[in-house]
């Protein structure tokens, strides 16, 4: 079997029956096998040997193969934890040629990122909060300890952000890619800072002026539709803080240079902004097609040697940079746990081949962040050389201020998500 001859140079850290639709066995890697891969549709062996990056996730959506022993998690797992990456063994002429086509596959103009957004984010939020921590954070956590919970990690991702923009009450920031509405909540509450968000989806716009409202916090936080290309500096005014988690994958590389020109454009002299994005460590590369065609299409996870140039350009300080490599891996692990258990209201809400299609990707996900070189990086930046101090220390006593400051109620289940 091709399929067979294909996986075995990644399969050096277990071993891997695949059952194909004929009933022929063939075995992959050393020793017994702990899993078996099912086909269950004879031209399921073309289409995987053809283009295997795509037609494997689509085939589980489908049903057209099964993992038995163990879940999909456990096959990509097996098939990724050892030193030959699969993306090398199962790379074929389309992702050969991605990188030429990467450009047009990030382009994302307003119309279009307007409906790219709509594709993933304005899924319910009934759906979200299947998952999802109490304050509906969909981005990477921070896992001061390995003990520590999803919700806790949560609230510690947004301290330690918190920290890093040296906030002080009254001041005037901007968020760009809001969500749900959790981070401004929590800047607003925490520092008391005056807070506009901006987000392209129907569904978080509402929930976000929703929570604000029920939080009492609507005199000192607003949300708009809109894009970060529709705000400008001399109508909307200098921001003293800027913060971005979790959007930049969706603005893609043809548009980095107006990103940070427009960043540069809506700070105050001595403003301060701070980045958060998922990237990769082992240069510029392309996005998975599966993951670009079903769950982000026009996203892109991009190296810093692809983002750098473009602050430099737009006249900024990168000041500080921060690598989190495991965080974003243990977050997913969480959401994929806690997706796994509420799996059947998950399919009384949508269908079982959507459920098949989040469970792949959520499981892609975590591994890409175990095993194939993904990361979260997060980027501190202002206009002037003096904007931040010269040594790192504030970010470690504010943080710990933040801390302290928090009131017990934060730390109880369901304290944080307004309803």
């Amino acid at each position: 079997m091709l399929l067979a001859r294909l996986l075995g140079p990644a399969m050096t850290a277990g071993a891997l029956d695949i059952l194909g639709a004929d009933g022929r066995r063939h075995r992959v890697g050393v020793g017994a096998p702990s899993l078996t891969l099912r086909l269950h549709d004879k031209a399921l062996h073309r289409d995987l040997v053809v283009n295997p990056r795509l037609r494997f996730g689509e085939a589980y959506m489908d049903g057209r193969l099964s993992i038995e022993g163990g879940s999909i998690y456990d096959f990509l797992a097996l098939l990724c934890a050892g030193p030959e990456n699969v993306q090398g063994v199962l790379g074929n002429v389309r992702e050969a040629l991605a990188p030429a086509l990467r450009l047009l596959q990030q382009s994302n103009p307003l119309r279009r990122s307007r409906r790219n957004a709509a594709h993933h984010y304005d899924l319910s939020r009934a759906f979200f909060e299947l998952f999802l921590d109490r304050d509906l954070q969909y981005s990477c956590g921070y896992f001061p300890t390995p003990d520590t919970g999803l919700d806790e990690a949560q609230e510690a991702k947004k301290r330690h952000i918190a920290a890093k923009l040296l906030l002080q009450p009254g001041m005037r920031v901007l968020d760009v890619g809001c969500g749900w509405g959790g981070m401004a909540l929590y800047l607003a509450r925490a520092t008391g800072a005056h807070v506009t968000g901006i987000t392209l989806s129907t569904e978080q716009l509402a929930v976000a002026r929703d929570r604000a409202e029920r939080a009492g916090l609507g005199d000192r936080v607003r949300f708009e539709l809109r894009d970060y290309r529709q705000m400008d500096g001399q109508m909307d005014g200098r921001f003293d803080r800027i913060v971005s988690v979790g959007m930049f994958e969706h603005v893609g590389v043809p548009h980095y240079r107006t990103f940070f020109a427009r960043l540069r454009g809506l700070l105050a002299e001595d403003g301060v902004a701070l980045l958060h994005s998922i990237g990769r460590s082992d240069g510029p590369g392309a996005t998975n097609p599966w993951l670009r065609k079903y769950i982000f299409p026009g996203g892109y996870s991009p190296a810093l040697s692809e983002v750098i140039p473009a602050v430099e350009k737009a006249g900024l300080w990168n000041t500080d940079v921060e690598i989190l490599r495991l965080h974003y891996a243990e977050t997913l692990r969480h959401w994929r746990e806690r997706f796994l258990a509420r799996r059947d209201e998950a399919r009384a809400m949508c269908d079982e081949r959507f459920c098949r299609m989040w469970e792949f990707y959520l499981a892609g996900a975590e591994i890409s962040f175990r095993y194939q070189g993904h990361m979260v990086f997060q980027m501190q930046l202002a206009r002037s050389l003096g904007a931040v101090p010269l040594v790192r220390d504030y970010m470690v006593h504010a943080e710990a201020a933040l801390t302290d400051a928090a009131p017990a109620s934060a730390h109880r289940p369901g304290a944080s998500l307004s309803r």
